[in-house]
């Protein structure tokens, strides 16, 4: 994210919390440790992922904690895969504290380093995440040749319930639709990988207490305090005010997430049995029998699992105009989306790249 200052190590234990020991009696500090960690001890205790399991591991305090309780839980059956994005001069200072707690520990650790530049058109935030991803994947299956594990394990990510909310902020102020609204998914499948965020419903400064109250420290990314990135100033400005407002609003807004989740499943499957009965590539004429709301959904559908591209909602619509128009076998389709074009190809829609 092109910052350049040094990441900072939070240290935790005896010393750092030493004024909370002297202002609170040992017995009330131990009721409020358990009770300011139950969600995060709660999470950990219904994740159940297949063994073996690598988590993604930033050096921050959220995968510093779910690695650290992972590793705790199942020994020898975790690892951890840093992302070396090399976005800060930093970088080099994170990978360095990650090689120090995997060693301390006797946890098996790949670093991957990746080109997170975005391409033209892309947003560095998209970018970043792709990039993220496939180096994740690659992390993946060096570990299994490297541990002789006969399969690739799973991957588990530290996201939390903070990180949905800024993620369901993120999509309504852009205008998203349910895919946006329905936010992350606790697990699902890509690349031939199964991933899990085992942490949603944990706050994330549930995080840091478990992690002060087992005196293990982690390092803070200067770049989450830049509020020049959308994210941050949603953490640092809009957050506090929502916690004072609605001090619930994580559970309610997961809530309202997961209900845009079914019904965007909902939606899919509809759109799956539209497709099977207009075939493949889509006929033109079936499309024209359905609503303008279910031929959208269709077309979106085959658009990014047919062809990885997501239409604008004006592009949509341009596309749509233009389906409705097509009366005359002479009547043309022409329609720049993403990287490649829609065209009529006799009867069908036809995907060009």
């Amino acid at each position: 994210m092109g910052h350049s200052a040094k990441p900072s190590p939070h240290r935790a234990g005896p010393a750092a919390n030493a004024a909370d020991a002297a202002a609170a009696a040992p017995a009330v500090q131990a009721v409020q440790a358990v009770q300011n960690t139950q969600a995060f001890e709660q999470a950990l205790a219904h994740f159940t992922p297949r063994l073996p399991l690598a988590v993604a591991f930033s050096g921050g305090a959220d995968s510093t904690a779910l690695l650290l309780a992972c590793w705790r839980r199942w020994p020898q059956q975790v690892a951890a895969i840093h992302v070396h994005h090399g976005l800060q001069q930093a970088a080099d200072d994170f990978a360095s504290f990650c090689r120090d707690f995997c060693a301390q520990h006797g946890i098996a650790l790949q670093i991957e380093h990746c080109d997170a530049r975005p391409g033209s058109g892309q947003s560095p935030e998209d970018a970043a995440r792709q990039a993220r991803y496939a180096a994740l994947a690659r992390g993946a299956a060096a570990l299994r040749l490297q541990q002789g594990w006969p399969q690739q394990p799973d991957i588990a990510l530290a996201h939390h319930a903070d990180d949905q909310v800024e993620t369901l902020l993120l999509a309504l102020s852009r205008g998203a639709g349910l895919p946006g609204l329905a936010a992350m998914p606790t697990s699902w499948q890509r690349q031939g990988l199964h991933w899990h965020r085992p942490l949603l419903a944990v706050p994330g400064a549930q995080l840091r207490q478990w992690l002060q109250a087992q005196g293990q420290g982690w390092v803070d990314d200067p770049s989450n305090t830049d509020v020049r990135y959308t994210r941050n100033r949603i953490r640092q400005q809009l957050l506090p005010v929502l916690e004072q407002a609605f001090p619930g609003f994580r559970q309610t807004f997961a809530r309202s997430s997961a209900h845009a989740a079914q019904a965007q499943q909902i939606l899919q499957e509809l759109a799956e049995q539209d497709l099977r009965h207009m075939g493949a590539p889509p006929a033109i004429g079936a499309l024209q029998q359905l609503s303008a709301a279910r031929q959208a959904n269709a077309l979106r559908h085959w658009l990014w699992h047919s062809h990885a591209t997501v239409a604008s909602a004006a592009q949509l619509q341009e596309l749509q105009r233009q389906i409705m128009a097509c009366t005359t076998r002479g009547h043309a389709i022409d329609l720049r989306l993403g990287r490649g074009r829609v065209q009529r190809q006799g009867q069908h829609l036809l995907w060009i790249e």
